[in-house]
């Protein structure tokens, strides 16, 4: 495919109107030429930097090296002798681009990638925005949340090949990316996954896929450049939207190493328009000029955040194959009435350990427990612990991650059983003003509490497992299962809260388990031991005997959980 006239070589022999070098240290061309060259561009390019009389700066970007080259076609400019090597490469670059924009009109809308690299089966939806980021290897994908962005990430990966692969999430997703990597990628078993921890760098082993947090690209800031990535994902890459930190920094330095780099965000910007100036320049640096440029075109003037037109810029963000968003509505036909996500989140191990101390002497009085119903009950405390053990150590990190949920408009049902695990979640998510319904209420603010939700005064309610029933809170559109319950039943009624007859939306429930304490048993009980379930987990009522089977069962993994304790802990 030929590329466009606007980048054929410019003419030499002809009368030239200034020079044309590269200064390495701000990554820009510079033209020192006729006041006539150097106001056009100017006047002409929004990104072009206007400082100085007789002076023309452009970003070293494949998107700005095109729109340079069209003006030299008219102003011919005589390049530095030193910089000719470089500018021949940057125009193959900006040609090679434009090649593959064109191409990307009519490349294939939807891909499934093959079974053999991948093991899941994508959505029609999905396979149309892993055919967005196959022709788009920069760019932000900001589909609503509970979309599935994870999973076209990880298809993207497989498709392209992209390994070794860097993914940098937010600290409490770290365990669900591992889980979800070793899922999807790789179906032979051969995936070799590395968990980056620490701020002190070390020689990393060989792996297909690195996972960072955060926290920690402070202090890997000049070492993981080196390692030269087939792909960069940038889970939640709203926490880039402030630049001017060592995390912000660091993230640049990373998108310089790889060619794939993704973004995804449901909710790129919080405060102001602005910030997705900062998102999308990890992305693809200076796609959108340099911040004083972007700021007098796109905002009010000079440095200011607010963006004049929003709908503008996101038409030209979606148009350059810099963004594609989708919403639940965009879907909705696609999705089914509930979805039902097993999300893997951290834990904390010393605190959980703490915790459990208690064991000990439960275990000595079952070794002296004289009949069965004594046993039983013992073991029933003994099991007790450890799941309000499990619940507290993991309450932190439910906690952050319902509050992404909530920075992203979603209608929150936060569902526990522990009061303790209920208190942390009552002091962790304190500036969301949550409603509860926790069983420690009489009617009359029980009611006050679910009037609160209904109305819109609040989007977060915290409900107790066993205080679900009757509730009537449809306006949720997320539950989220901070802790688990052994009866299926009690799951279901609980999500019904959200979910009733005649409603329209798809009400997405998490079920957020840790990988140690209780919940393993639990999740095995409940036939959670794939992301998307139905199993167990039907909405038909159980009978009186399919409840008395359930509670057998229940009882057999409570005997395990103890079993499994005692050897542990005597």
């Amino acid at each position: 495919m030929n590329f466009p006239s606007y980048l054929e070589s410019p003419r030499e022999g002809e009368r030239t109107y200034g020079t044309l070098s590269y200064n390495a240290r701000s990554k820009c061309w510079t033209i020192k030429g006729d006041p006539c060259v150097t106001e056009l561009a100017k006047r002409l390019f929004p990104g072009c930097d206007g400082r100085g009389r007789g002076v023309a700066r452009f970003t070293a970007h494949r998107r700005i090296i095109g729109e340079l080259n069209w003006l030299m076609l008219r102003y011919p400019l005589e390049i530095k002798s030193t910089d000719k090597a470089r500018w021949e490469k940057a125009l193959d670059e900006a040609r090679e681009f434009a090649i593959r924009r064109e191409q990307s009109l009519t490349a294939p809308q939807y891909v499934q990638p093959d079974e053999f690299v991948f093991s899941g089966k994508l959505m029609r939806f999905q396979q149309q925005g892993l055919s967005f980021l196959l022709n788009n290897r920069r760019t932000l994908l900001a589909d609503e949340m509970g979309l599935g962005k994870t999973v076209q990430a990880l298809a993207f990966i497989a498709s392209a090949d992209a390994f070794p692969a860097l993914l940098v999430v937010p600290p409490h997703l770290v365990r669900n990316w591992v889980n979800e990597a070793e899922r999807f990628l790789k179906p032979d078993g051969s995936l070799r996954v590395h968990v980056i921890r620490g701020l002190k760098p070390y020689e990393l082993p060989e792996a297909d896929v690195y996972v960072v947090h955060y926290l920690l690209l402070r202090g890997w800031k000049n070492h993981l450049d080196k390692y030269r990535f087939g792909a960069v994902i940038f889970d939640e890459i709203q926490e880039l939207r402030h630049s001017g930190t060592e995390k912000y920094s660091s993230a640049s330095l990373l998108s310089e190493c790889s060619e794939n780099i993704i973004g995804l965000s449901g909710t790129p910007i919080y405060n102001n328009g602005g910030e997705i100036w900062n998102v999308i320049n990890i992305l693809d640096f200076h796609c959108l000029g340099d911040w004083e440029s972007f700021t007098r075109e796109w905002c009010y003037g000079y440095n200011n955040k607010i963006v004049a037109k929003p709908e503008l810029l996101g038409e030209h963000l979606r148009r350059e194959g810099l963004m594609l968003r989708r919403t639940k509505d965009d879907v909705l036909k696609e999705l089914p009435p509930k979805r039902r996500l097993v999300q893997y989140i951290d834990f904390d191990d010393k605190l959980y350990a703490e915790l459990m101390r208690p064991l000990r002497e439960r275990f000595t009085s079952l070794a002296c427990a004289e009949t069965p119903s004594e046993k039983a009950l013992i073991e029933e405390q003994i099991c007790q612990i450890q799941r309000q053990a499990t619940g507290v150590a993991k309450a932190p990190y439910v906690a952050a991650f319902v509050a992404a949920l909530l920075d992203a408009d979603e209608k929150v049902l936060l569902m526990a059983h522990h009061h303790a695990v209920m208190d942390i979640y009552k002091k962790e998510l304190k500036s969301y003003r949550p409603a509860f319904i926790t069983g420690r209420e009489d009617d009359a603010k029980k009611a006050e509490a679910a009037e609160r939700f209904m109305c819109g005064k609040t989007d977060l309610c915290v409900v107790s497992l066993r205080s679900a029933s009757g509730l009537n809170l449809q306006r949720a559109t997320c539950v989220v299962f901070g802790e688990l319950d052994w009866s299926p039943a009690v799951h279901s009624q609980a999500e019904d809260r959200a979910h009733r007859i005649g409603q329209k939306d798809s009400v997405l429930c998490y079920y957020l388990v840790s990988p140690s304490g209780s919940d393993s048993e639990m999740q095995d009980a409940l036939g959670l031991k794939v992301s998307q379930f139905v199993g167990l987990m039907g909405d038909e009522v159980p009978s009186q005997r399919e409840e008395f089977l359930r509670q057998s069962e229940a009882r057999e993994h409570i005997s395990r959980i103890v079993e499994k304790l005692r050897q542990s802990y005597t």
